[in-house]
């Protein structure tokens, strides 16, 4: 799969409405046929993960980004259905706790960073403070910070803040893949509806939910900024159709273990030492009654 049509070019300006088509699927027609490629691509993931977790030198760190309803949890549930849970952690990052505004906006992130052989994903993430603080100012005085730069120039600071952060876990073997699932201002109704009307889908709605999509074009215009601030060449942006979860899905999944294949990754090469031992612990083993 060829992924240019979902990177964003690190400066490039972005148009989501103009450049970004919710609903594409590219050479696929239908679920059925991308059924086989994402099936296959599980299994390739559990295998890199295996060999990522053997080596025990990078880490994957997996940044989920989009409106509410676009489909993140069910693309982290599917995605990673044949990961081995040992090497994989969720977090997702709701209103920041009384402890946790009591530090930086980075630090609760930093705490939840994946261990060298393992992977991480956040289900929302540091972005949410050039994001839904962008998008709603009043939280920005509540976070208890001596001063901050008037006007845009918050935001400024903070891409910067985050780039070199990012930077930093790059060079000390965290690769990150950050994706934003791109979900249609119609599409996100439907699916709210359904959350609304269905009763076993209940419990994923919240009234929190409607108030926000007032704020849409607001959303939209700030993650433009992000993408056009943030799409770095050691950790660029993907914009992913999510209109069909399929297809999101199908992406998603061969983005990572192209990602993952990129790194060469090789279980550890045994010392004559350490084969020895192998040897003399198979006798062992053998000659018991």
């Amino acid at each position: 799969m060829n992924h240019d049509a979902f990177i964003v070019k690190p400066g490039s300006k972005v148009s989501l409405n103009k450049q970004y088509d919710p609903g594409f699927t590219g050479n696929y027609q239908q679920k059925a046929d991308a059924e086989g490629k994402l099936e296959a691509d599980i299994q390739r993931l559990a295998y890199y993960q295996d060999v990522l977790y053997a080596q025990n030198t990078y880490a994957l760190l997996i940044i989920f980004q989009a409106m509410d309803a676009a489909g993140k949890d069910s693309t982290i549930k599917h995605v990673m259905s044949g990961v081995n849970p040992q090497g994989c952690q969720v977090f997702s990052f709701k209103s920041p706790s009384a402890e946790e505004l009591d530090h930086d906006y980075l630090w609760r992130s930093m705490r939840a960073l994946p261990e060298r052989g393992r992977i991480g994903i956040f289900n929302r993430s540091y972005y949410e403070e050039v994001l839904v603080v962008r998008v709603h100012p009043e939280i920005l005085k509540k976070q208890q910070l001596p001063q901050f730069p008037e006007g845009n120039n918050i935001w400024k600071q903070r891409f910067e803040e985050i780039n070199n952060f990012e930077k930093y876990l790059v060079n000390n073997g965290i690769i990150i893949l950050k994706f934003f699932l791109n979900v249609s201002k119609s599409e996100q109704k439907k699916r709210f509806l359904a959350r609304i009307e269905s009763p076993e889908k209940n419990w994923k709605f919240s009234a929190n939910d409607v108030r926000e999509r007032a704020f849409w074009d607001d959303y939209m215009s700030a993650y433009e900024d992000v993408f056009q601030n943030t799409s770095t060449e050691w950790a660029p942006w993907y914009i992913i159709p999510a209109v069909h979860k399929w297809f999101t899905r199908l992406t998603v999944a061969d983005i990572i273990c192209t990602k993952l294949k990129e790194l060469n990754l090789k279980y550890p090469t045994l010392s004559e030492e350490y084969q020895q031992q192998l040897l003399q612990a198979k006798q062992i083993l053998e000659s018991e009654d």
